[in-house]
């Protein structure tokens, strides 16, 4: 992530968050259909505080990097989230989520004088997520006030070093033709950290699938 010692930032959401797929007008569903199904697009609407969940998708990883076309910084084998939806009108229209709880681990560091990444940590949870079915399914997690925040803090050669990074919010896509929800290059800034800190984190991440645990972990698609 950078060339000093720090980055990341999630998200967040990092979050992220949520639970959603691909654009509405990629399938014809009943004009009765949710904003958010379960099991297939235009199949059982996902319920009021049912809870929704996604992993890192295999093969790939959650990274933060120190500029949008770089490779210097952290990345995480592991990330997952776990969101409780809110609100899951008739489609056409924006379902909403609270996302509860979003995690990253085993995660290593390129970054010059960094021996290992202690840990990343999203602050001030829940956040809230919308998921609109308009064109690409977009996904967007944003705080009830102020920032989405995530701590970084990393082990280097000068001792432990703690970075804040904050984002006023993160936007994503869903997709259903693998129920995930992809993060791409999200910016978030330095409000307090060393020198080591790079001042901009940029955070990538796909969650496949997306599952509603509450209904025994039935894929998650968008309409």
């Amino acid at each position: 992530m950078r060339t000093r010692t720090s980055l990341i930032v999630a998200a967040a959401a990092a979050a992220l968050a949520f639970g959603a797929v691909v654009p509405a007008s990629a399938a014809v569903h009943p004009d009765t259909s949710a904003v958010l199904t379960t099991g297939s697009a235009g199949g059982t609407a996902a319920a009021v505080n049912d809870v929704l969940a996604g992993s890192v998708a295999s093969g790939s990883k959650a990274t933060f990097y120190s500029s949008a076309t770089g490779t210097t910084g952290v990345s995480c084998a592991a990330s997952a989230f776990s969101a409780k939806v809110v609100t899951n009108p008739t489609a056409p229209g924006s379902a909403t989520e609270s996302l509860t709880a979003q995690s990253f681990s085993s995660c290593t560091s390129n970054v010059v004088g960094v021996s290992g990444v202690q840990s990343v940590t999203v602050n001030a949870l829940p956040y809230n997520t919308k998921v609109a079915d308009t064109s690409g399914d977009p996904v967007t997690v944003s705080p009830p006030t102020g920032s989405i925040q995530t701590t970084v803090v990393l082990n280097t050669l000068l001792g432990t070093t703690t970075c804040v990074y904050t984002s006023p919010s993160i936007t994503g896509a869903a997709s259903n033709t693998d129920n995930s929800l992809t993060f791409t290059n999200q910016h978030f800034t330095k409000s307090s950290g060393s020198s080591l800190c790079f001042s901009d984190a940029y955070f990538s991440v796909k969650y496949a699938p997306l599952t509603d645990t509450t209904k025994g972990g039935a894929k998650l698609f968008v309409n």
